[in-house]
């Protein structure tokens, strides 16, 4: 649960499973009252609704609460991010607002990309829909409710992941809540936060919740081909997300009419070029490691 906007759940479930959060959490008003929460406070973002200011008794508590959480949810992302680059695996954290068009995305870029291996997990408050589309076009998918909850964190991802059994050398794409506030927080494991912006939203979203567009590493203008029926300006939707994150790489895309998805395959197919790299290059260190006490025990006396 989010410390501050009090969402969350006693229990998510993957596929239908519980997944078990951790014990319930109480924190402090600035008038000594106290709640808990079942399950975990993993970050704060700014919610004004009478919680302690940072002078307050509880504050000090409350931070510390916050970093060992978000200290725990990182060391799951780490363990996630170590078995992907084992086995070879691209893994990319979808995120975006209610209704960009990730999974209508995600359905074209799977049919796109042919014979390669993807899996997909799908992060929702309530029912598998979104699952059961990704199902239709042929690749494994699970679902993972998160209740109230507003995010998925790097546990629930982690069980996700050894229910899909993945496959070496494949691609992972991690469809977030749709929020675009609270995920920007969370590192599940995943090699790049892609961040979904609908030409039906506002251009100014990435300077509303800079965050996120800070967070991600590629940002895409999706459903651009309704932009004639829009008023909606592009070039000041890139500007506000390059003023929060002069890096970010953005590639204007369409699942309807399949402009831009070019580019979008050619990002994916780079990433799983070097992660591949990187898996040969792992197994390779190791070898070398492996044969080096016993290259030492035949070498000859002095």
């Amino acid at each position: 649960m989010c410390i501050s906007c009090g969402c969350g759940n006693d229990e998510a479930t993957v596929d239908g499973a519980v997944a078990h959060q951790d014990p319930a959490q109480v924190h402090t008003h600035a008038d000594g009252t106290t709640h808990s929460h079942a399950h975990d406070p993993l970050h704060a973002h700014g919610h004004e609704h009478g919680h302690e200011l940072a002078s307050a008794p509880g504050a000090t508590r409350r931070v510390r609460i916050e970093q060992d959480i978000l200290a725990k949810n990182n060391a799951y992302a780490a363990d996630n991010r170590q078995r992907l680059a084992e086995r070879g695996i691209f893994a990319l954290n979808l995120v975006s607002s209610p209704g960009s068009g990730k999974t209508a995305l995600l359905c074209k870029t799977i049919a796109l990309l042919g014979g390669q291996a993807v899996a997909v997990i799908e992060g929702d408050q309530q029912t598998s829909r979104d699952a059961e589309r990704i199902r239709a076009t042929g690749a494994p998918a699970v679902q993972i409710n998160t209740g109230r909850g507003c995010h998925l964190d790097a546990h629930m991802v982690g069980q996700a992941m050894q229910t899909l059994g993945l496959r070496e050398d494949s691609l992972l794409m991690i469809e977030n809540v749709g929020n675009l506030v609270c995920p920007a927080a969370f590192d599940l494991g995943e090699a790049h936060k892609v961040v979904i912006l609908s030409v039906t939203e506002g251009e100014d979203k990435p300077v509303k919740y800079p965050d996120m567009f800070r967070a991600a590493s590629l940002m895409l203008l999706n459903k651009i081909d309704l932009l004639p029926h829009l008023d909606f300006d592009v070039d000041a939707a890139v500007a506000f997300a390059r003023r929060v994150n002069p890096q970010i790489k953005v590639i204007r895309v369409s699942a309807a009419s399949g402009v831009g998805l070019d580019a979008w395959l050619e990002f994916l197919r780079e990433g799983l070029a070097r992660a591949a790299a990187a898996k040969q290059e792992m197994l390779d260190s190791r070898k070398r490691i492996g044969a080096r006490p016993e290259a030492q025990t035949q070498r000859p006396l002095p």
